[in-house]
């Protein structure tokens, strides 16, 4: 793999899994998959969404049924056999009905509750497979986090022009005198540069209080796999601060998965050894 663009970051997240989860995953991802395209689905009105959404719902809640959505019908089958909390497909469906009704973010938490609803629940599925520690549950939240805000912070473009969707909060934007549709533009303005830099800093602040995520993992793959996700997520949040991220959205090369694996290899080790220390 030469290079992993920044939409691809949350991605990330999943594969932390065993590929012993694989089947699971796979199915977890494709209705996650489904679910998206229906909440981004620009020729739908908000109440067809919410339909659709909710028979999502149903599917999976009632497996046995002859509806539509085979996908979700299956990802229930295995949440039961599985014995896991419908919690963890049900939060992110909640997430997404909130997102087809082109969501106004007024302040930063509402942002962080927003990707919370959104993210979180991989994260706490994949903790869930590994019957890892409750402790590490809120770390892995602030992870999944901000892997969605890093992700969003590259497809911002996107979701403008497209969606016309704007996730910055309006608080931010005031203070900067900056319009959601400058941030459809093939350049960065001089408000939504500063307005970038901010949201780097606020990402930089939780990213601090995720580095104890690996001190409670119990699993030494599990953990050398998120320290190597932690160290490519503040490689793009570098990125970020140096490049007009509307004109030229920035990617990991070669070399930051190179460093990823082996400084957040060093970081994993020395946490097994001393059960403490920082990812590099």
């Amino acid at each position: 793999m030469n290079h992993q663009t920044v939409e691809n970051s949350q991605s990330l997240i999943m594969r932390l899994c065993a590929k012993r989860f694989a089947a699971l995953i796979n199915t977890y991802n494709r209705g996650v998959s489904i679910v998206r395209g229906i909440a981004d689905d620009p020729s739908s009105s908000t109440d067809e969404k919410l339909r659709r959404l909710e028979n999502i719902r149903q599917a999976f809640l009632h497996p046995q049924t002859d509806d539509d959505y085979p996908a979700a019908k299956k990802l229930g089958k295995m949440f039961v056999t599985e014995n896991l909390d419908a919690s963890l497909f049900l939060d992110v469906l909640r997430g997404y009905e909130q997102n087809a009704g082109a969501p106004h973010i007024r302040i930063w938490e509402e942002l962080l509750g927003y990707c919370r609803a959104l993210a979180a629940p991989e994260g706490r599925l994949i903790l869930a497979l590994y019957n890892e520690r409750v402790s590490a549950v809120l770390p892995m939240e602030q992870l999944c986090i901000v892997c969605y805000l890093v992700d969003y912070l590259g497809r911002i473009k996107k979701d403008v022009s497209l969606q016309k969707r704007c996730l910055i909060p309006a608080d931010i934007m005031q203070k900067y005198d900056v319009r959601p549709g400058d941030f459809g533009l093939n350049y960065t303005t001089p408000g939504a540069d500063k307005i970038l830099l901010e949201l780097c800093g606020r990402i930089e602040k939780i990213l601090k209080d995720v580095n104890m995520l690996p001190g409670q993992i119990t699993n030494f793959t599990l953990r050398l796999k998120i320290c190597v996700i932690l160290s490519l997520t503040n490689s793009m949040l570098q990125k970020y601060k140096r490049i007009d991220f509307l004109q030229n959205p920035p990617c990991l090369n070669m070399a930051d998965w190179l460093w990823a694996f082996v400084f957040g290899g060093l970081s994993a080790v020395k946490r097994k050894l001393f059960g403490q220390g920082h990812v590099l």
